[in-house]
């Protein structure tokens, strides 16, 4: 919901106006649920066994960094989704956003130098940024995870490192 472009770094009470349907319906989804009182969990993209977007390009051969390789990409392992839902039950307060991602937003070069070195790929391709349309727009910004983690929640996974490592191996 966060359209941030230039590497802002983004917490809750951040202006989210998506510009992508997809993007919409979670915000107004999202108003819903808080006129009612509900958490809301603002999760970022969700990796780990049998999932994983720029691992899985990588082990296709289909990876390109875009552009100059600097965007950010903010990501969270699926086992740390569903703990920062539990310990939300009984730990954050009704009404209120959080945000839920490790903590370490990377970028493409980044993950992709790690990745490359870690399974022995070869680095792939510099390339233009895709112009195609993505289901939640195209974004460069970081995502804070610092009012959940003031609740006393913390990933399993810190970074994206810890995460892949332990199921880089299931990602398809």
């Amino acid at each position: 919901v966060y359209t941030q472009r230039r590497g802002e770094l983004r917490a809750e009470e951040a202006v989210a106006e998506p510009s992508t349907e997809t993007g919409q319906v979670l915000r107004e989804a999202e108003d819903l649920g808080l006129h009612y009182g509900v958490t809301v969990l603002r999760v970022a993209g969700i990796y780990g066994p049998g999932r994983g977007v720029l691992l899985s390009r990588l082990k296709r051969g289909d990876a390109v960094v875009e552009g100059d390789g600097m965007r950010w990409v903010n990501q969270v392992h699926r086992d740390d989704v569903v703990g920062a839902l539990v310990h939300a039950i009984g730990h954050c307060e009704c009404g209120e956003v959080y945000n839920v991602s490790d903590n370490h937003p990377v970028n493409h070069w980044e993950f992709y130098q790690w990745a490359c070195r870690q399974w022995g790929f070869p680095l792939p391709p510099f390339g233009p940024v895709a112009p195609v349309e993505r289901k939640r727009g195209l974004t460069h910004k970081r995502v804070s995870n610092a009012k959940l983690r003031a609740t006393g929640w913390d990933p399993v996974y810190p970074t994206f490192r810890e995460g892949y490592l332990q199921c880089g191996d299931q990602i398809n």
